[in-house]
């Protein structure tokens, strides 16, 4: 991902922070010699060797997985807030941009099988349903239910590098800095209002 110097982010602890919290992200990679994609939550872990990896599983009926074994090397791509910046905003004529976080994340897949493919499912629900009143267990679900996991390639995605790109304005001056997010708040949309508090979290 080409990112210029001012806007990369090397802050692993925000990085990760990012990838918790924007974790649904899309999978790609080669098969049967096309590019192929497919939006999954795809989960930040540690595994038994300490390595830092990536988490997920997609449908058996998705022919993405079938190119998992013929080339391992895949891009995980995540996105965070974005909103167009208009350049009426500014005090002095210049082109409109676009503000927004994006992380690329590298690596070597592999298919999970056995137990693994259960321990997967359980992570996964658990963190996504630690909020419900009432929480789903994948150990509480009947035997019967359980068997639909046979349709599914449980993977992980040991992490080779990492881009992130956080875009928020820092080319401008604090004035012009200040009425950008001012502008946005105007534009009152979800990703507008989430890109202002994204700037405000570092002031110029």
């Amino acid at each position: 991902m080409y990112t210029p110097e001012i806007y990369k982010n090397e802050n692993s602890e925000e990085i990760n922070k990012f990838l918790q919290e924007n974790s649904f992200g899309i999978l790609i990679n080669q098969s049967n010699g096309k590019l192929c994609a497919t939006h999954i939550p795809l989960e930040l872990d540690v595994n038994k060797e300490g390595e830092d990896i990536l988490y997920g599983h997609i449908s058996k009926e998705n022919p993405q997985w079938k190119g998992f074994t013929d080339n391992d090397q895949v891009l995980a791509v995540f996105s965070g807030p974005h909103s167009y910046i208009s350049s009426s905003w500014y005090d002095h004529e210049n082109v409109p941009t676009w503000n927004y976080i994006a992380v690329h994340v590298y690596g070597k897949i592999k298919i999970i099988e056995g137990e693994g493919v259960v321990e997967s499912l359980k992570k996964l629900v658990d963190k996504y349903e630690q909020n419900s009143e009432k929480p789903i267990r994948i150990e509480d679900l009947a035997q019967k239910t359980m068997l639909q996991s046979r349709g599914i390639v449980a993977f992980e995605i040991k992490i080779t590098e990492i881009q992130a790109t956080r875009k928020m304005s820092q080319n401008r001056d604090a004035k012009n800095y200040q009425t950008i997010i001012t502008e946005l708040e105007k534009i009152n949309t979800d990703q507008s209002i989430a890109t202002a508090k994204e700037m405000k979290k570092c002031p110029i």
